[in-house]
């Protein structure tokens, strides 16, 4: 097994090998730049890990990890024009930089590069990529959905929410560990054990990235911080402050979730303060942890070594102490 940084670093060396520098520069343009604006890369080098973690060389997962990375970035690109989200890793997001009518054929063209990358497999490698990326694409619109629709109902409940980041997060880097089980060739029961692993580590990070938001460094976190707070999505945060919070701080939340002023700052400032002392913030540290251990629970169903699993976990931990 190689590390988690190898692993990038060999990402990163297809990733600019694979470049697309062809005509007409405004459609391919973007993809270039969303491309490489960095990020973790957390998807594409958990393909190429789960690969290896099932006795298979890794650099047969590439161009499977970079479908995943380029559908990731795809819909990064479609939810900041949603969002009308300024920052992306800390630079100008593709709308702002071209113009909205450019994001939305760039992301098209991006979603069509990710499946045209599955036909590098052959017979049932291919089949069941396809399969599982298609399945995956769907439920991550559906949760894009979901959460549009969240910012105007007033009766979201928490299971309902943790429902939609598995849909729009979860299923995602949940998906990317199976592939590399698929390439592998592994059993059909690895393919569940690796996959559920998946799906708890990606809540647990989707709710950390919701912590972030909030309480994130701006410095260090890449997006605007309390962009959710200024959008009145109804996040974690949010829906636990209003279940823990007395009376009088469940009725300022609500007001200051009916307002958007020109300067959205103090907003921000008093709905942070909001979470903290109704045990919000506090509550959802909690369930971060709490999902981080179950997923590292279903890592002992994983018919894996000892050192392979310690990899994992290892990568899980440096999922939960991130800041950006």
């Amino acid at each position: 097994m190689h590390s988690i940084e190898f692993y990038r670093s060999e990402f990163i060396s297809f990733l600019e090998q694979k470049s697309i520098k062809k005509e007409p520069k405004n459609l391919y343009d973007p993809i270039t730049y969303i491309l490489g604006l960095g990020g973790k890369r957390l998807r594409p080098v958990l393909t190429l890990l789960s690969a290896e973690i099932f006795e298979t060389d890794y650099k047969k997962a590439l161009d499977a990890a970079l479908a995943i990375e380029t559908f990731h970035n795809f819909s990064l690109v479609h939810d900041d024009i949603m969002d009308d989200a300024p920052l992306r890793r800390g630079e100008v997001t593709v709308h702002e930089k071209w113009d909205v009518n450019t994001g939305i054929l760039s992301g098209d063209a991006m979603l069509i590069t990710a499946y045209q990358l599955f036909e590098n497999y052959d017979g049932n490698t291919f089949k069941y990529l396809a399969k599982l990326f298609s399945k995956t694409a769907l439920e991550v619109c559906e949760g894009q959905q979901y959460d549009i629709d969240f910012e105007e109902r007033d009766d979201v409940t928490l299971p309902e929410y943790l429902k939609m980041i598995e849909y729009k997060t979860a299923v995602l880097v949940a998906a990317a560990l199976q592939m590399g089980a698929i390439i592998a060739d592994a059993s059909e029961k690895e393919q569940t054990d690796i996959y559920n692993f998946g799906l708890n580590l990606g809540i647990a990070f989707q709710l950390q990235d919701d912590y972030l938001d909030a309480f994130g460094d701006p410095k260090t976190f890449g997006k605007q911080v309390g962009g959710d707070i200024i959008e009145n999505k109804k996040t974690y945060l949010y829906l636990n402050a209003l279940e823990l919070g007395s009376i009088v701080q469940k009725k300022e939340l609500l007001d200051m979730y009916s307002i958007q002023p020109k300067d959205p700052s103090a907003k921000v400032e008093t709905i942070k303060e909001i979470f903290v002392k109704s045990g919000s913030a506090e509550y959802t540290q909690k369930a971060i942890e709490d999902y981080t251990q179950r997923a590292f629970r279903l890592l002992e169903t994983l018919n894996i070594s000892p050192d392979k699993k310690k990899v994992l976990q290892e990568f899980g931990e440096g999922l939960m102490r991130r800041r950006v």
